[in-house]
C-alpha cells in the first residue's frame, strides 16, 4: 500500500507543488491504474508544468474511466484549447453545454473555441445560445460581438460590442471588440482612438497586435508619406505612441 491519500495529493496540487503530485500520482496508480482522481491530479500538475501532451493523456484517462464527472470534461477540454485543438474543445465545452442547458459558461466557452477554429458562424450561433440564457452576461455579449465581427456582421458586431462595453466596463477585451466593431462599420477614427488609448494600457503580445491593427487601419488612410510611415515598424510605433496620427471618418 502506498499509504498516499488523495487529499494529500489535492493538498499539494493546491500549494502549487506540482513534482510532489506527480510522485504521489505515480505511486497511486503503480497500485490502482484505474483511479480516476490520480489521472484527474496527474493530469491537472502536467498541465502546470507545461507538459501539455502528457496531461491530455491523463485527462483522456479519467474521462474514459468516468465519463459523466463534469470536472474531467472541462479539464480536457481547457488541455485541447491550450494545444491548439480548438475544434476538438469545442466539441467538448459543447457536450457539457448540451447536458447542463441552463449553464451559460459552458457555452460562451464553446463560442470562443469555434472562434478560434476559425469556425465563426458556429462561433455565433454558440454565443446567440449563450446570450439567449443570459443576456446581461459580458462574457457572452463578448463572444457574440467577436463571432460576428469574423462574419463580417457590422452592425451585430458592434450592438453586442457595445453591450459587452456596459456589463464589462473598462476590460480592455471587450473595448478592443469594439473598435473592431468600428472598424468594421467605417467608424475608422473612432476605432483608431480606441487602439491607440488600448495601446497605452496594454503590454507585449496584446498591445503588439491592437497596434498592429491601428497600423494597418492607418495605411487604408494615409498618403504616400503616410504609408512611408506605416511602413517602418519604430516610426509608427513613435508617432502612434505621441499621438502625431490621424484616420479620417
Amino acid at each position: 500500500m502506498t499509504g498516499i491519500a488523495l487529499h494529500d495529493v489535492a493538498e499539494a496540487l493546491e500549494r502549487g507543488d506540482h513534482e510532489l503530485v506527480l510522485r504521489q500520482t505515480d505511486a497511486i496508480l503503480a497500485e490502482r491504474p484505474g483511479d480516476d482522481a490520480a489521472h484527474e491530479y496527474r493530469a491537472r500538475a502536467l498541465l502546470a508544468l507545461g507538459r501539455v501532451e502528457e496531461a491530455e493523456r491523463h485527462a483522456q484517462d479519467a474521462v474514459r474511466l468516468d465519463p459523466d464527472e463534469t470536472r474531467y470534461r472541462e479539464l480536457l477540454a481547457r488541455i485541447l484549447s491550450e494545444e491548439g485543438a480548438h475544434r476538438d474543445a469545442a466539441a467538448e465545452f459543447g457536450r457539457l453545454a448540451r447536458n447542463d442547458p441552463r449553464q451559460a459558461t459552458w457555452t460562451v466557452a464553446e463560442a470562443r473555441e469555434r472562434i478560434d477554429a476559425a469556425q465563426p458562424a458556429m462561433g455565433v450561433e454558440a454565443a446567440q445560445r449563450a446570450v439567449r440564457l443570459d443576456p446581461d452576461n459580458g462574457a457572452a455579449q463578448l463572444a457574440l460581438s467577436q463571432a460576428l465581427a469574423r462574419t463580417g456582421d457590422g452592425r451585430g458586431a458592434f450592438q453586442a460590442a457595445t453591450r459587452a462595453t456596459e456589463l464589462l466596463p473598462g476590460d480592455p477585451e471587450a473595448r478592443e471588440a469594439l473598435a473592431d466593431a468600428h472598424w468594421l462599420a467605417d467608424a475608422d477614427a473612432a476605432a483608431f482612438a480606441e487602439f491607440r488609448a488600448l495601446a497605452d494600457e496594454l503590454g507585449g503580445a496584446d498591445r503588439a497586435r491592437v497596434v498592429a491593427k491601428a497600423r494597418s487601419l492607418y495605411r487604408q488612410h494615409a498618403g504616400m508619406l503616410g504609408r512611408l510611415v506605416a511602413g517602418i515598424g519604430p516610426v509608427f510605433e513613435l508617432a502612434f505612441r505621441r499621438g502625431w496620427l490621424r484616420v479620417g471618418r
